[in-house]
């Protein structure tokens, strides 16, 4: 190694020192290592640096240098490419196996000029390359362009840091989120507990299928006993757990296994009695809408069964018409629609009545499946669910309710989830 000394003798005049030995590493460079097996010309280069302001150490080979990276890696090195027993090359590139997250700047020293040979260095993991004879301006300024490097590559390293520990926090929160999630599924699909009921010859059987882990739908039965049942489906306004836990507290209203608190239900002696579908469509209106808690509102539709007469009388507040299918195939959509429960006071319900002979059906639905977006972009409305119907008519019970689901997921634009909760409530009379 050599260094010109006449640039030496300038580069350590006070004025130069004094002046620029601020600027050269910004605080970013405290630690250097020069490594040169010529004493004299190890010694020089690190006077020189160590005039700078730098805390310089230095080492006689390759393994040596090793050595003292080893216990204080440095923010800089001088490397002479040419010594024996491990090289200037071997050395950086070693040294890059090791170094940990804050960036060593690596520059070789050398006699070699020729582009084949400093790709080389380069490639071997050197920043860069400094030509002998050197001169003290130019190795001031290669300092000063090295620690301007370190810097940017650690404040990006920092803040790689601060992301990862960012997306490390994001995924926790979304690991427990996601934990909570699949608990209040659990629960949700708690409040549907079975998902076929028979009632001597009849049958009644519940889909529930929410767009995400939870979902606003929900269907169910009332039974009171006494050969009589009200069925229904309804659907909370928006998506998510919001909706599932408005939907879970009309789930507590009308839960038969508590007949004193069931708005669908009141006591006749020793036993309990069905409310008419438009009282009680009136008295969870009242419920939502006097509730402070609760801004959403839902569609409706609930419909009383009295088995030995084949008499349903149902009532559609919002909700789309639900679908009569006769034995011999006719298909016929129910109601007129009305305004849904919880947008404002005292709304009154129309209720409409039929009669069901053995074989008919009826099928209570949400709109997630009717507004499923097909391919084309169309809505799969009323007569593509008539479609899906037809097809699926020799299926019965949960089949038949997931050859229409099935059907409506193969229609859509995208396959995977459908954009909307999707539920069904399907009676089969004289099943």
């Amino acid at each position: 190694m050599f260094i010109a000394m006449p640039t030496l003798t300038a580069a350590v005049r006070p004025d130069v020192t004094d002046s620029t030995t601020p600027s050269l590493g910004a605080g970013v460079i405290r630690h250097v290592l020069v490594v040169d097996d010529s004493p004299s010309q190890r010694e020089l280069l690190s006077r020189l640096i160590r005039r700078w302001g730098f805390d310089v150490r230095s080492a006689a080979s390759g393994a040596e240098a090793l050595a003292l990276c080893r216990e204080q890696p440095p923010d800089m090195v001088f490397s002479d490419w040419m010594m024996p027993g491990m090289d200037g090359l071997e050395f950086c590139r070693r040294f890059r196996r090791f170094t940990g997250p804050e960036y060593g700047y690596f520059t070789l020293i050398t006699s070699k000029s020729d582009k084949t040979e400093i790709a080389q260095g380069l490639d071997a993991g050197a920043d860069d390359l400094l030509v002998k004879p050197l001169n003290a301006e130019e190795l001031r300024a290669r300092i000063s362009a090295g620690a301007r490097l370190v810097a940017m590559q650690r404040e990006l390293a920092a803040k790689s840091r601060d992301l990862a520990e960012t997306l490390e926090r994001l995924q926790e929160a979304y690991d427990t989120l996601d934990r909570d999630l699949r608990q209040a599924r659990r629960i949700q699909e708690s409040l549907v507990p079975d998902r076929e009921r028979r009632f001597g010859p009849h049958r009644v059987s519940l889909m529930l299928q929410p767009c995400g882990h939870v979902g606003g739908d929900l269907v169910g039965v009332v039974s009171p006993g006494l050969g009589r049942i009200g069925l229904y489906g309804l659907d909370v306004s928006g998506h998510g757990i919001t909706s599932a836990m408005v939907a879970a507290r009309v789930a507590g209203y009308l839960n038969d296994a508590f007949p004193e608190q069931n708005l669908a239900m009141s006591p006749r002696g020793a036993f309990y009695a069905l409310q008419p579908p438009a009282e009680v469509a009136s008295r969870l209106n009242r419920r939502l809408t006097t509730d402070p808690g609760v801004e959403e509102y839902l569609t409706l539709c609930y419909a009383t069964v009295d088995f030995a007469q084949g008499r349903v009388e149902l009532v559609q507040a919002g909700h789309p018409p639900p679908l009569l299918i006769r034995a011999d195939g006719t298909l016929e959509f129910l109601g007129s629609g009305g305004l849904p429960i919880g947008l404002v006071d005292h709304v009154t319900h129309d209720s409409l009545k039929l009669t069901l002979a053995p074989g008919d059906r009826l099928l209570i639905y949400s709109d997630g499946l009717t507004e499923t977006e097909t391919r084309d972009g169309s809505l799969l409305g009323e007569d593509g669910l008539t479609a899906l119907v037809r097809e699926a008519l020799p299926l019965c019970g949960s089949e038949f309710l997931g050859a229409l689901f099935n059907g409506a997921l193969a229609t859509m634009k995208r396959r995977d989830l459908p954009a909307d909760d999707i539920s069904a409530a399907l009676l089969e009379f004289g099943a």
